[in-house]
């Protein structure tokens, strides 16, 4: 019976800059490049992630005409002075 693959290696050139600073973090917090790599983008991907779908559910409400009214865009700007 085959094993079942859990994880996927990715090979990834960084700029020196960036490796020098894994390099000083993997010292300073006894992790590896591998945690910290993994950590790093499992954060940034929750992040993109959730723009996108914030966008997607904007482009949703635009699509079912659903606007502000002018007079609450107005209202809005006046309050926060933008």
């Amino acid at each position: 019976m085959p094993a079942t693959i859990t994880e996927k290696s990715l090979n990834v050139r960084l700029p020196l800059e960036l490796a020098v600073q894994l390099e000083e973090l993997t010292k300073a917090t006894g992790r590896t490049k591998s945690f910290l790599t993994v950590e790093a983008l499992r954060e940034y991907l929750q992040v993109q992630a959730w723009q996108v779908q914030d966008i997607k559910d904007g482009l949703a409400e635009a699509d079912r005409g659903e606007f502000a009214t002018e007079e609450e865009v107005t209202n809005f700007f006046a309050k926060y002075g933008c």
